[in-house]
């Protein structure tokens, strides 16, 4: 005989969430040091485990449903049905109340809610601490129709697939100043910029990533190479990379190459020889302002 343990990780219709898995696996440690033989059923998007629904109810000695909120759901209503006999624990769920009040248990264990509005610390606080990964921002670029055709997509999907090719946590943000329908600064996508440890994509991400000493795997989405690759090569920057000649060695090897101290230098030396040259360039600004004006004269 064995347990079973479920949650909503268990259900191909909804989508889990990292602190359902997390208490899931505290859960598991916990059944794991008291000696009690155990099964995950797991939906297929989760990966391993087994499909509850075909799990036989008298091969089971309880069912234990971790994690999440827990009140009258179709799914839910059919996991307790189908396992109806056995006893079922339940175990840091928020018990919802109202007309959707349930409690199905032998034995609850409740994170909050419930006839009794006991609170109790979620289980992810005990998970294990968990390796930590390079972050990288991934800033894209919309087709512009002054550069012609580009291969915009072709870039998004190789950057998509970066976590699969290099232990590495994404998140998305852009240089544009919408953002979710309100107006942002220049701080804001700066700030973000800073915090990440290699930046992907369009030429200003490049850019603002350099300029913080952050470096940055510069994609250039347009055939043959266009204001990216020349802007790379203005400042003496190696990660740049081709749409139409982009493979997934080249890309990751150019991200190994951003989270080394040799790039972390490379990108404070590119943004300090562009300070340089923008000085020069200033102060020609300033004369030549100076002479159209005598000019005009």
């Amino acid at each position: 005989m064995k347990s079973l343990v479920a949650g909503w990780f268990s259900f191909d219709e909804v989508v889990a969430t990292v602190g359902d898995l997390l208490a899931r696996d505290v859960l598991c440690g916990w059944l794991d040091r008291a000696g009690i033989f155990y099964e995950v059923a797991n939906a297929p998007l989760v990966g391993g485990g087994v499909d509850w629904r075909a799990v036989d109810p008298e091969g089971c000695d309880r069912v234990i449903f971790v994690c999440g909120p827990f009140g009258r759901r179709p799914l839910l209503e059919e996991l307790v049905a189908r396992f109806r006999g056995r006893p079922l624990v339940g175990v840091n769920l928020s018990m919802l109340e109202g007309e959707d009040a349930w409690d199905p248990f032998d034995l609850l264990l409740e994170r909050d809610g419930g006839s009794g509005h006991t609170a109790r610390p979620d289980l992810s606080f005990a998970a294990p601490t968990l390796p930590a990964l390079a972050v990288t921002a991934v800033i894209l670029a919309q087709p512009q129709a002054e550069y012609g055709t580009g291969l915009h997509g072709e870039a998004a999907a190789a950057i998509a697939r970066l976590p699969d090719l290099r232990r590495t946590a994404l998140f998305h943000t852009d240089t544009d100043l919408i953002d979710a329908e309100r107006i942002r600064g220049a701080a804001e996508v700066t700030s973000l910029i800073a915090r990440a440890d290699a930046v992907t994509r369009r030429l200003h991400g490049m850019v603002l990533s350099l300029r913080q000493g952050v470096p940055a795997v510069a994609i250039d989405a347009i055939p043959g190479g266009a204001k990216v690759t020349r802007q790379a090569a203005a400042i003496g920057w190696p990660a740049v990379l081709r749409a139409d000649e982009l493979r997934d060695e080249t890309l990751g090897e150019a991200w190994d190459f951003c989270l080394t101290d040799e790039a972390r230098e490379r990108a404070r030396e590119c943004a300090e020889r562009a300070r340089r040259e923008l000085g020069e360039l200033e102060r020609s600004f300033g004369g030549s302002l100076a002479a159209l004006g005598r000019d005009d004269g």
